[in-house]
């Protein structure tokens, strides 16, 4: 992401508010993302990772995994820096041809497909809660291993357990506690993943180029 002197300002007012923290910097820069992009200091609060969540997402992404998201606006939001960097290729569960499904949505079953296709890509989901779902009964079956998992949909409906389900497959990821959450919180996680990546590997992927 390009940063401007109004941006550097408010990541400044950020840092003042939020003080002290248990962090990494690596997690702390995730975090900060997602609070400049909803102006919600909750996040600070309710965003968890897992044991090697960053270092496996930044490998991933430098090896030019496939990268799989639910929902278009994911797509769109995170394909600018993608083509920026390491030139992943994204797709998109909406997009998936599959047969219709009435006892799934189409982003789960899309997601699915494209899962088992691509079973160790790096899955975003930021709004359907029923592609999540696809995604951890899929790891829990040890159908996909994937590099990494970030999960932020907004859950009503016993969010609580996704993401202790989430946790227990030991899938590396990045996921919310609570019921809140939505696309804009997944793009800002995926966009402070991809910067801090192409720091440790963008000088590897240039020559590469």
């Amino acid at each position: 992401m390009e940063w401007h002197t109004t941006d550097a300002q408010s990541l400044r007012l950020i840092d003042q508010e939020i003080g002290e923290h248990f962090f990494s910097l690596a997690e702390y820069e995730i975090v900060r993302r997602a609070i400049y992009a909803t102006a919600d200091f909750e996040y600070k609060e309710l965003i968890r990772f897992s044991d090697q969540a960053l270092q496996s997402g930044a490998a991933a992404l430098a090896a030019r995994t496939t990268i799989i998201v639910d929902i278009p606006m994911v797509q769109v939001g995170i394909t600018p820096v993608i083509q920026r960097t390491f030139s992943n290729p994204v797709y998109c569960s909406m997009d998936a041809l599959t047969r219709p499904q009435r006892e799934k949505t189409r982003s789960a079953w899309g997601i699915e497909t494209l899962a088992e296709r691509y079973p160790e890509a790096i899955f975003v989901v930021g709004q359907s809660q029923t592609a999540l779902v696809s995604l951890v009964e899929l790891a829990e079956a040890e159908v996909i291993r994937p590099a990494l998992i970030i999960g932020s949909p907004a859950s009503f409906l016993e969010g609580d357990v996704l993401s202790e389900r989430l946790q227990n497959t030991l899938v590396p990821h990045i996921r919310l506690a609570g019921r809140k959450g939505n696309a804009v919180v997944a793009i800002a996680l995926m966009e402070g993943l991809v910067d801090l990546a192409w720091q440790a590997y963008g000088q590897e992927n240039n020559h590469l180029k």
